[in-house]
Order: structure tokens, then C-alpha cells, then sequence
């Protein structure tokens, strides 16, 4: 085990997560694997920090199997009761809050104040839970039959799976988890291949807590593991639910998948996000939330500004003042204070940088600064804008993963609206403006065709009271809040007959 990170003192957090330099990648209320044994590496050296043994395809039958026995019992605790258990469960990530952010940095590479965040995210996501179990209710309706009680009956489904992406290690399973399993499910969850040893963390912080109650850990089973895994789950008809975040390509591929076996499925995947400038917005504001919302996360988020589409008259102004913010902000180890870019988090999300700022030249592109890679260990390369490209220059239509904004001169709002709808992918969207009738008309049927639609605030740093999720080539899914808690449940429309007679409804006779 020499060598890897887990063993320098500097990184003593990793041991107070409960883990070693060896860790088993799969959880059924006991601690297994017997796949790959992989190494997860540091994006900001490179180096490893410690190794997790992947799940077989024999592993997650195991865990699937166990998951259907720890589903009777948990589905026969009263609502109110799982809260509990959901709170308990957002306590102790609320203990673990310093330790774990400090993980999903070393691990994802995103800097320290987002890292802790993210999980940060998962304990208000846990504490929302708790009143949703005490909340979440059917209707009851008027019947036209006399002696009739019309109403609707929420049920859960049974496993819901849960399979989340390198750049929010956290975040998307604490959405869907603590929202299932106050519902009354339990949850299968796969981590990105890349990310394990946050899987394996945030689940042991979560077993340790069922294990306490005597309840079984197969409530919150993980399986670390590759595209079988995901397949497997995918193909299962035992998931009743799958959620996956990823991009649109691989969303696309799961979604057939589970089409097939007619089961449900909830897909969170790209954005080609774009914040649309009017020329009576507030410039400060525009340049402070523009340099976060493209630059932030090292442009690794879903909801990411990768179109910055600035009217005529303040186009200029914008690009000079963000260029001269880019040139301000602090690379380097995202777990050093006062980093405010971290690494791409892989060799492949540095090509992806690299090409789209070849092409983006080719199709008559200038970038203002960056578009370069950084010379130093680690995966690091430079915020870039780019001017003077069409609003339908193939690049610009192209989600690429990384710190790349496209800068787009349009004429007014209306061209601007138009330019944000046109790209396949239907995420988060941003308008900047003053007035009034612009604000109305951006919210409404003309307007925005996202799932976020915001007004003076970036694309990015959804809150976990509104549902997230976006429209078509997005998936269409929403987590989190509002009444998002109905995907993981079914609709029952019960009709009760407490009289002695048998009308029918309509009036129809049959005698």
C-alpha cells in the first residue's frame, strides 16, 4: 500500500471515513466484493489515494436479492418513522460534513467550499425528507355515485436504482435516496467508476445508521462497478425505478434498456446551458455570476454556462470585464484555501478541452484568454472564451465538459430566447434585465424551454425546494423537491363502495 495518499498524514480525513488502502465496493448490511480491484487517483496530482474491489455481476445479484428481503420490512415502518430514520441518517452526514467534502475534492476535484457544499446539499435534501414523510398524500375526490368514496392512493415502488456521475459524487443519490426511502423504497446505488471511494464513504455513513436502528443495511445497498453493473440494473425488472444521471449519449442508451422491460425511469443528463443578456442588466452582476457559472467546478457541472449570449450594446463591456476577471482566478490543489479552479477531473475531460477549443478556432472562433492545457502534474487547464462564432456553429451546439464559454452577439431579447431554445438539450437558463414585461415574457410559454429558468442569477446552484431536472434531450427527469416525490411512488384511484347499492357511473344501465 505505499505510496498512495491514504497513508500520508495530510490526508488523515480519509481514515476517519472509514476507509483503508483496500476497500470492498459492495454493501448488502455486509461488506463484499469480488470484482476488478481498482485504484482511485488524486486529479490534482494524479496520484492514487487508495483501491476499492468492484462488484461482479454474482455481486449484485447478492445485493438485489438482499435489497427485496430489507424492502418487506422497511415498507411496513410507518412514513413518519422512516423520517426518522432519514434524519438520523442527515445527522450523521452533518458529522461527517468536513471529512467527506474534503473526499469529494481529492477524489472529484472540485475545490473545498464546493465539496463540502455538495454534501451540505445531501443533509438539506435529508431534513426537507423529514417533513415530506410526514406530508406526502393522495386526494380525495367527490364521486358521483352516492354511497361512494373516490380518492387516490400513494404506494412505493420497491428498489429504486440509483445510478450518479463523477462530477456530483454526493449530492444526486442524497436527492434521490432520502426522498425513496421516506417513501417507503430501498435504494441500489452505483457511483460513478471514478469516484468509489465516496460511494463506499457515503454509505458506510448511511449503514452505520440502519445497523444502530437494527434495521438491515440492504436498505441502502451500493455495487461499485462499470457499464455491467449499470446494464444489469438497466435490464432488472426488480428496479422498479432507475434514476441516472450522465450525459445524454449514455442516458439514451439506458433509457431504451429500461424501456423495454416497461419499467420507469428518471434521467438527469446534459446541458448546453446559455445566460441570455438584455442591455438594461446589471453588467456587475452579469460578470460576477458569469465568471462562476462558466468557470466554477472547472465547467464540470449539468448546469454549467457554456453560451453566453449578450445583447449588441453591452457586448463589449462584458467580455473586456470577464476576461480581466478570468485572468484573477487562483488554479490549483482544490483542497488549498483560496483555489477557485480545480482540475478537469480526467485525461479524457482534458481532450475534450482540447478539441472543442481546436474546433471552436477552426469554425472562426478567437479566444479572448485561456484555451490552453496547464503544464503541471494533475489535470489542468485554462478558463476560455471564445467570440465570434454563429449562434449555430457546430461547436456551440456541442455540450463540451469543460471551462469553455461561447460568447454570442444577438440583437435583442427575442433573438436571444430563440438562440437559448435552439440547442437539443433543455437544462437551466439565465436572463439578465430590469424590465418587467422581458421577465414575464422569458417565464412564459415563449420563453425559456428549460426545466431552471432563472432571472439575475447564474445557471448553476439549483436549491433543493424546487424540482431539477430538464427537458428533451435532458430527460426530462426532476429530483429533489416540489412534488418530485411521485416519481418514486405509484398512483392508485381507489373507489370504495359503502352502501348496499351498485350504480354504475354515467348513469349506465345493466339490468
Amino acid at each position: 500500500m505505499s505510496g498512495l495518499l491514504i497513508e500520508d498524514s495530510k490526508y488523515s480525513f480519509l481514515k476517519e471515513l472509514g476507509l483503508s488502502g483496500s476497500n470492498p465496493g459492495v454493501y448488502n448490511g455486509t461488506w463484499f466484493g469480488s470484482g476488478e480491484e481498482i485504484t482511485s487517483y488524486s486529479p490534482a496530482s494524479n496520484k492514487p489515494i487508495a483501491k476499492v474491489t468492484q462488484g461482479s455481476v454474482n455481486d449484485y445479484e447478492k445485493a438485489i436479492k438482499s435489497a427485496e428481503e430489507a424492502w418487506n420490512i422497511w415498507v411496513d415502518i410507518p412514513g413518519p418513522k422512516r423520517g426518522e430514520i432519514v434524519r438520523q441518517m442527515g445527522h450523521a452526514l452533518r458529522e461527517k460534513l468536513v471529512p467527506l467534502g474534503k473526499l469529494v475534492s481529492l477524489e472529484m476535484g472540485k475545490i473545498l467550499p464546493e465539496g463540502i457544499g455538495e454534501v451540505q446539499e445531501y443533509i438539506d435534501i435529508a431534513d426537507y425528507a423529514v417533513g415530506l414523510s410526514r406530508m406526502f398524500a393522495g386526494s380525495i375526490f367527490p364521486s358521483e355515485r352516492p354511497g361512494h368514496a373516490l380518492m387516490e392512493q400513494w404506494n412505493p415502488l420497491g428498489i429504486v436504482g440509483c445510478i450518479t456521475a463523477f462530477n456530483f459524487p454526493v449530492a444526486p443519490y442524497g436527492w434521490n435516496s432520502a426522498i425513496a426511502l421516506v417513501c417507503g423504497n430501498v435504494m441500489l446505488w452505483k457511483g460513478a467508476p471514478s469516484t468509489p471511494l465516496t460511494s463506499v464513504a457515503v454509505t458506510r455513513i448511511l449503514g452505520s445508521v440502519l445497523e444502530e436502528n437494527n434495521l438491515p443495511g440492504a436498505i441502502c445497498s451500493m455495487v461499485c462497478g462499470g457499464v455491467d453493473i449499470g446494464s444489469a440494473m438497466a435490464k432488472d425488472e426488480r428496479v422498479k425505478l432507475l434514476s441516472f444521471t450522465g450525459s445524454c449519449q449514455a442516458g439514451h442508451a439506458v433509457s431504451k434498456m429500461v424501456n423495454e422491460r416497461y419499467g420507469k425511469f428518471l434521467l438527469e443528463l446534459g446541458g448546453n446551458n446559455a445566460i441570455v443578456v438584455n442591455e438594461d442588466a446589471d453588467v456587475d452582476m452579469v460578470v460576477r455570476s458569469a465568471v462562476f457559472a462558466c468557470a466554477g467546478t472547472a465547467g464540470q457541472r449539468c448546469t454549467t454556462t457554456r453560451r453566453l449570449i449578450l445583447h449588441e450594446k453591452v457586448h463589449d463591456v462584458i467580455v473586456e470585464r470577464l476576461v480581466k476577471a478570468y485572468q484573477q482566478l487562483r488554479m490549483g490543489d482544490p483542497l488549498e484555501d483560496g483555489t477557485l479552479v480545480g482540475p478537469m477531473h480526467n485525461e479524457q475531460g482534458v481532450n475534450i478541452y482540447k478539441t472543442a477549443v481546436d474546433e471552436a478556432v477552426k469554425q472562426g472562433g478567437k479566444i479572448e484568454c485561456g484555451g490552453k492545457v496547464v503544464d503541471r502534474a494533475g489535470f489542468f487547464v485554462e478558463p476560455t472564451i471564445v467570440t465570434g462564432l454563429k449562434h449555430d456553429a457546430q461547436i456551440v451546439h456541442k455540450e463540451s465538459f469543460a471551462p469553455i464559454v461561447y460568447v454570442l452577439k444577438c440583437k435583442n431579447v427575442d433573438e436571444g430566447i430563440k438562440w437559448n431554445n435552439e440547442v437539443k438539450q433543455g437544462l437551466s437558463s439565465s436572463l439578465f434585465t430590469k424590465d418587467l414585461n422581458t421577465i414575464f415574457r422569458w417565464i412564459g410559454p415563449k420563453g425559456s424551454d428549460c426545466g431552471v429558468v432563472n432571472v439575475n442569477i447564474p445557471t448553476s446552484g439549483a436549491e433543493i425546494g424546487g424540482a431539477f431536472g430538464g427537458e428533451k434531450h435532458t430527460g426530462g427527469g426532476r429530483e429533489s423537491g416540489s412534488d418530485a416525490w411521485k416519481q418514486y411512488m405509484r398512483r392508485s384511484t381507489c373507489t370504495i363502495n359503502y352502501s348496499k347499492e351498485l350504480p354504475l357511473a354515467q348513469g349506465i344501465k345493466f339490468e
